[in-house]
């Protein structure tokens, strides 16, 4: 029986994916009010970014895995124009329900699917941008899913990965007492929920610092993958371009 982590608990790896949809069923509603809160704010310019790094054009085709609430999806979609194509998708049904409505309220429809990163039901050499905000570190296998988002991708297009790192050393004190203090009460008093924020704490100090994604990345069929860091390495932004 192989395990693997869930924060800080050594799990079974058939029981991962159930605490981890668990997590996400219980915070779907209060998702978006709580990156507001969690981040003040910030989290809207982590995205900003990436959409412009994403650098889409008119009739680009993209995939948007653990897309949940949409706003990547639509930045993105808005970019594409009606010749292009956004999938947007995540393996949490409650998360991709949220997402949907969303979109669907700002007078955009888009394919919408549940589907597990590690096992795409896509064609080879599909897609010219894949995205995952805030999504890797919650996966069992990321090598298998690194290499899922390659295999989908054209020759010379970009995975772009935005996900919580490891911070700066002068800020390490400051964010643990944040993390572990501050975000759990939060999450109890506006969701109702403190230990799935106590969760998303310890999932990211388990998630692979800068230099460890990077060469995940590579391992998985990436020719060249670099990263920004944002926010004092609290965020970082990984890019990598199959070859």
């Amino acid at each position: 029986m192989s395990t693997t982590h869930f924060g800080f608990q050594s799990v079974d790896e058939q029981e991962k994916a159930q605490k981890v949809r668990g997590v996400f069923d219980s915070v779907a509603n209060k998702y978006d009010v709580m990156n507001d809160l969690m981040s003040g704010g910030l989290h809207r310019a982590w995205k900003a970014y990436t959409v412009m790094v994403a650098n889409l054009r008119e009739g680009s085709q993209v995939l948007d895995i653990a897309g949940g609430t949409g706003d990547l999806a639509l930045a993105f979609a808005k970019k594409v124009g009606t010749s292009g194509r956004v999938v947007h998708t995540d393996i949490n049904e409650a998360m991709l329900r949220v997402g949907r409505d969303r979109l669907i309220n700002a007078g955009v429809v888009l394919p919408t699917l549940v589907c597990d990163a590690e096992k795409l039901p896509f064609p080879d050499a599909h897609f010219d941008v894949v995205s995952v905000a805030f999504g890797l570190r919650n996966m069992t296998h990321k090598d298998r899913a690194l290499a899922e988002m390659c295999r989908v991708l054209k020759p010379g297009g970009r995975l772009l990965v935005l996900e919580f790192s490891k911070v700066a050393k002068p800020l390490e004190k400051a964010y643990d007492w944040y993390s572990f203090k501050v975000l759990p009460r939060l999450g109890r008093l506006v969701a109702g929920d403190d230990a799935s924020y106590r969760y998303l704490a310890e999932s990211i100090r388990m998630h692979p610092g800068q230099e460890e994604l990077k060469g995940l990345m590579q391992q998985s069929g990436f020719g060249h993958v670099d990263y920004h860091n944002m926010t004092g390495g609290i965020v970082a932004l990984h890019v990598g371009i199959k070859c």
